[in-house]
């Protein structure tokens, strides 16, 4: 018998409530997945084939739970309808132990769906109770008792990456005036108006920094280079730390007063500097350029 030709990759999430589910779906989204949170069970084959119909291989990761009153008893018959229409299936069971249960209900104050009356403990053990056929079918299980939120979602990435695929943090580097504001997007945030200004020049005022004149001007100074090599110092030292803490994006913002001078001269330098140093998506941009 030929084996139908593979259209896709579809990972179903599914498991106790409060154990990261949430958290999974959002680091295969941040990898390239297309993400669908509590999708009726019945409703799979029809997304699929609806899917389909654009052509083109997808890789679509569904959440699935006990809030789904026909998950447990219809799980098997889709997944194999899911499968005949040639997709691979994967089937994810996050878990944790009762007392990490809830400590995390405790926290967010959410009531379990299974507990009206308010007793944790009942709705955690009805929920794993329910959920149990699943459990016993799926492919991995991941207890997440002892995880932190970024450290799960690494697991979820480093395993469902494509094979050679690598995790990118895109980085842009910014630059700003003082007096238009401070940009809210910004996680590094660095002042370098201490910097010889260019404005004062007669013959540089009207230029930007994107002019090799006001370049040479600014990275002539002496303060310029003792900065910008502690500075990329540290850039190559934190890089790596926020992609591996599974950040998505990161702004480098770079201010100088009105945003046409020297920030953006060192803003171009860093950027330059940052695509020597660093493997992802990187994005120069001037905020305040006239």
């Amino acid at each position: 018998m030929m084996m139908p030709q593979t259209n896709g990759r579809l990972i179903v999430i599914t498991g106790l409530s409060g154990s990261g589910k949430s958290t999974a779906l959002k680091a295969l989204e941040d990898n390239g997945y297309l993400t669908i949170d509590n999708l009726p069970i019945v409703l799979l084959p029809k997304v699929l084939a609806i899917r389909r119909e654009s052509g083109g291989f997808i890789r679509l990761a569904v959440g699935m739970d006990a809030r789904e009153p026909e998950l447990a008893a219809r799980h098997q018959s889709v997944f194999r309808e899911v499968r005949d229409m040639g997709y691979e299936v994967e089937l994810i069971f996050i878990e944790a132990d009762d007392d990490a249960l809830v400590k995390r209900f405790s926290e967010t104050r959410r009531p379990h769906h299974m507990a009206p009356s308010g007793d944790i403990i009942s709705g955690i053990r009805a929920e794993r109770e329910y959920l149990l056929p699943l459990r016993r079918e799926a492919g991995e299980i991941i207890n997440s008792s002892l995880l932190t939120a970024a450290k799960l979602r690494e697991t979820i990435i480093d395993r469902f990456s494509q094979e050679g695929e690598k995790r990118s943090m895109a980085v842009e580097v910014l630059s700003f005036g003082f007096k238009n504001g401070l940009p809210p997007e910004a996680d590094l945030m660095v002042d370098v108006r201490f910097l010889p200004n260019p404005f004062y020049v007669g013959e540089l005022r009207n230029l930007d920094g994107r002019d090799r004149a006001i370049i040479d001007y600014v990275m002539a100074a002496p303060e310029a280079q003792g900065f910008l090599d502690r500075f990329m110092a540290l850039l190559t030292y934190l890089l790596p730390l926020y992609q591996k803490e599974g950040k998505s994006y990161l702004t480098i913002a770079v201010g100088c007063t009105g945003g046409q001078h020297r920030s953006v001269a060192v803003a171009g330098f860093l950027w330059e500097a940052v695509c020597r140093i660093f493997d992802g998506n990187i994005h120069l941009r001037h905020r305040d350029i006239m």
